[in-house]
């Protein structure tokens, strides 16, 4: 009895013809192929007509469309397997004989020791060859069955011929184990030289980040030496206003207990002993630098408080606001939702965009308005780690420094 479908011996996949076996040998490069008198399972959808041949197929099917409904059609559509209806095989032999074939037919590759087994047994070598091309050269059993089924095949005793492109050799236990070693020590190197440029990309990010850390810390460490500096004066200046007070409420003090002694007020001009005048040497002029990108963010700053010197809170906010503005650019640069900001954004406006200075010191840090200043954006490439974190810098001796902005 003729087969009715070709099952894959090494994956066990039903397949209807010689076509798809074809196709399945391509795609996985399996070639044990046997005929099997089950035929390949159809069942049809009642709705849409959609085939499936397997129950989990069916299952899926029903799962997507809700579709219930099946019509078995395995039978009316099981059909012997012509084995030697090979995909446009006499057409190119036809075209080969003529000389108008652009392919070259060839005999193909069978297994050898089996051929020599077949031959042996009495079987002619053009018969022998062809029971083993039909029947997958899968196994000497497979080949005799071929034979018997086929015997009365007109062409049984011609040598098949097949597309040189077609041809694939036949590979033995041994040579199929040494090209599946190939196979995996070619993909073991390839992961291991994916894995060293892996690394060394890892490698140079680390290098990068490492220096922005180090660049940033000898900012801040500037920034502190002058933030202690700054104190230092400031406090300088707040003693000497004390020193001023308590020798004014002296004078006070003196003034009243002669008053009330009846003693006339103290001249001035002889209280105090003449004191010889001192010149005073003038500084010397030095050229005038530009101001540096820092000095005009910490002037932006000093103006803004001193612009709503009454309202602490609000200024406080908005140094808040705009130190967390810059540290979501300096944590995500690639996000562009920190990057750009609404101009008429109420939350906005009100914590930062309608105080003096606040839009200005983010144009400091780089952003920019766009879409007919609709938005303040800050491109990519322009994110500048060192500038940002100078910002920073500058917002935390703001917000920390209690005397900031007062004189």
């Amino acid at each position: 009895m003729a087969g009715l479908s070709l099952r894959c011996g090494e994956c066990g996949a039903q397949l209807k013809s010689v076509e798809e076996a074809q196709q399945h040998a391509e795609l996985t490069s399996h070639t044990d192929f046997a005929e099997s008198t089950e035929a390949v399972l159809s069942l049809v959808c009642s709705a849409c007509g959609k085939p499936c041949r397997s129950q989990t197929e069916v299952d899926l099917h029903k799962k997507r469309t809700g579709h219930e409904e099946f019509v078995d059609k395995t039978l009316e559509e099981a059909k012997p397997i012509d084995l030697e209806a090979k995909p446009k095989l006499d057409t190119d032999v036809d075209m080969a004989e003529s000389g108008e074939g652009s392919q070259e037919m060839v005999v193909p590759d069978v297994d050898k020791t089996m051929l020599s087994e077949l031959e042996s047994m009495g079987f002619s070598t053009a018969r022998a060859t062809r029971a083993l091309h039909f029947s997958g050269n899968s196994t000497l059993e497979g080949a005799i069955n071929w034979v018997a089924e086929h015997e009365d095949d007109p062409n049984i005793d011609e040598m098949p011929m097949v597309p040189k492109s077609e041809n694939k050799p036949v590979l033995t236990a041994e040579e199929k184990k040494l090209k599946a070693q190939e196979l995996r020590e070619k993909a073991r190197k390839k992961k291991e030289e994916e894995e060293r440029r892996m690394e060394r990309e890892r490698e140079k990010e680390r290098i990068r980040i490492g220096k922005e850390l180090l660049e940033a810390k000898r900012m801040e460490e500037i920034n502190e030496r002058k933030r202690i500096l700054e104190l230092r004066r400031l406090e300088k200046e707040e003693e000497k206003r004390a020193r001023e007070k308590i020798r004014q409420k002296l004078e006070e003090d003196k003034a009243e207990r002669r008053r009330k002694l009846g003693l006339p007020p103290e001249d001035p001009t002889t209280s105090k002993p003449s004191v010889p005048r001192v010149e005073e040497k003038k500084p010397m002029m030095l050229p005038i630098k530009p101001a540096t990108k820092t000095e005009r963010m910490r002037d932006c700053l000093r103006s803004l408080k001193q612009h709503h010197k009454d309202e602490d809170a609000k200024v406080k906010r908005a140094f808040q606001t705009l130190l967390t503005y810059i540290g979501n650019v300096v944590k995500n640069p690639n996000e562009e939702k920190f990057r750009k900001i609404r101009l008429n954004n109420p939350s906005f406006q009100e914590r930062v965009g309608g105080l003096h200075g606040g839009i200005e010191f983010l144009e400091l840090c780089g952003f920019e308005k766009i879409e007919n200043g609709e938005f303040l954006f800050l491109e990519r490439e322009k994110v500048d780690s060192v500038i940002l974190n100078t910002a920073g810098s500058e917002l935390n001796s703001a917000i920390s420094n209690p005397f900031f902005g007062v004189l």
